[in-house]
């Protein structure tokens, strides 16, 4: 293979090596300026994380201020921060679901590493020692460091790292309808086949082993925002208090807002997860921040055995990370910026319906409030998805960034061969002409891709 032609003008190691990125100079809004003068909308906030857009004052002086005041204290030498403190009662004040106490790390990965290692501790805080094994989901993503990664059933991100990750995981079915349900199957049986699976694999592996079921609330980068089926939280909640195994909730993506309730599982009729992990729109991209949040017997097994945390991390609840963390969590309430996704979510999913869903080479469209994904596929009534090597999902946005529009293009992990997949998720301060425009252009990029396929005769 010829060596790539890595641009020698930047002393960074960008993700692609050849690639030269889009130079981002200045921001207004939800939209990002590049150097060479071209305006995009950024409708993924990024990889769904600059929830507030890109312009935010008051987050700046909250960080200045914090800063000024104090800009360090390591939590593992007894130092706590008025930033942090706030940042948990603000989330956590109400007590959802019954979680009560948060961690904060600097990213979604480092958070659920955290989690894997909490749900660790607390079985052996209460004397239970043989729950090391991890349920997790075929085709989930969870994280790029090595603990993460071992539960994330994605084989493309894990192919290389394999002999390196946990073997003490496991995985089963994910609740993804569009490809997972059988011909002639409803959602009711789909939901007992699934549940039937999870079972099984308890007792394969021996239920007095598992130590926690791993799942992403709304899926994210593998997947593109496949919400589960009714029932199916539930379902698993009863399946772990069952056999005594904790159920970890990943929302680092989908969380803190983007389905239009606070929590993705707040949406799912269950009474709330025993670890959770946030990350993206906690801190709305302008801080590196991310979260575990415990619901009270998590905390209880800690309190009544050594009382300590076998964890921690140097930068661990940063209060210049808190502050502007805080502040976004104050927008959010103040602007009452949940309705306005729940109205221009419902917006977004009858334009991506009616106007993207019945192109050629859209297979799919899911998700729930602003937070939604596009399926491409070859053949729409089979649902063959395109050949991985064919990248369609970057081309389309490549199209959608020369048109002036930023989608997240990300190769997923089909149940029986990769599919391409878009996600479609703008800050919470979206407008309705926002929104129409976005739609209005990836339909356009979609079509311009279309075009090029049928052209060189590969659709």
């Amino acid at each position: 293979m010829a060596p790539a032609a890595v641009p020698q003008q930047s002393n960074i190691l960008h993700r692609v090596l050849a690639d030269k990125p889009h130079h981002a100079v200045s921001s207004s809004g939800i939209n990002i300026h590049l150097a060479n003068l071209h305006n995009v909308i950024d409708a993924a906030g990024g990889a769904s994380v600059a929830v507030l857009g890109h312009t935010q004052p008051s987050v700046i002086e909250a960080l200045t201020k914090q800063m000024t005041d104090i800009s360090y204290v390591y939590s593992g030498a007894g130092y706590s921060s008025n930033s942090a403190e706030e940042l948990a009662s603000l989330i956590l004040s109400e007590k959802p679901g019954g979680l009560c106490k948060a961690i904060f790390v600097c990213s979604g990965s480092e958070a659920m590493e955290c989690a894997l290692k909490l749900a660790r501790q607390y079985h052996c805080e209460r004397g239970d020692m043989k729950r090391i094994h991890y349920i997790s989901r075929k085709n989930s993503y969870h994280g790029n460091t090595l603990g993460a990664l071992g539960v994330s059933g994605h084989p493309g991100r894990r192919a290389i790292y394999e002999d390196m990750l946990s073997k003490n995981v496991s995985f089963v079915e994910p609740c993804y309808v569009y490809r997972g349900k059988k011909e002639g199957e409803d959602d009711k049986a789909y939901l007992e086949r699934l549940t039937a699976g999870i079972e099984e694999e308890f007792q394969r592996v021996g239920a007095d082993k598992v130590a926690a079921f791993v799942a992403e609330t709304v899926s994210g980068a593998s997947l593109g925002c496949a919400t589960a089926v009714s029932g199916y939280f539930k379902a698993v909640r009863e399946v772990c208090n069952k056999y005594g195994a904790l159920m970890i909730l990943d929302e680092v993506m989908c969380g803190m807002g983007k389905t239009g309730t606070l929590h993705a599982w707040q949406q799912e009729g269950i009474t709330g997860p025993d670890i959770q992990t946030v990350a993206k729109a906690l801190g709305g991209g302008f801080v590196p921040i991310g979260g575990v949040l415990m619901n009270q017997k998590v905390v209880d097994a800690l309190a009544s055995g050594t009382g300590i945390l076998q964890h921690g991390h140097t930068y661990q609840a940063h209060p210049g990370a808190c502050a502007a963390a805080a502040e976004v969590q104050k927008i959010i309430k103040r602007d009452n910026l949940m309705q306005n996704v729940m109205e221009q979510g419902k917006l977004l999913e009858k334009l991506l319906k009616e106007t993207v869903l019945p192109l050629k080479i859209v297979g799919d469209v899911r998700g729930r409030g602003l937070y939604w994904g596009v399926e491409l596929v070859s053949d729409k009534e089979t649902k063959r998805p395109f050949d991985r090597g064919m990248a369609v999902s970057s081309k389309v946005g490549a199209s959608a960034m020369a048109l002036g529009l930023g989608v997240l293009p990300t190769p997923g992990a089909g149940s029986e061969a990769p599919v391409d997949i878009l996600i479609v998720s703008p800050p919470y301060v979206v407008t309705e002409q926002d929104v129409r425009s976005i739609v209005g252009i990836l339909k356009a990029a979609i079509e311009d891709i279309t075009r090029t396929l049928e052209d060189s005769g590969l659709l």
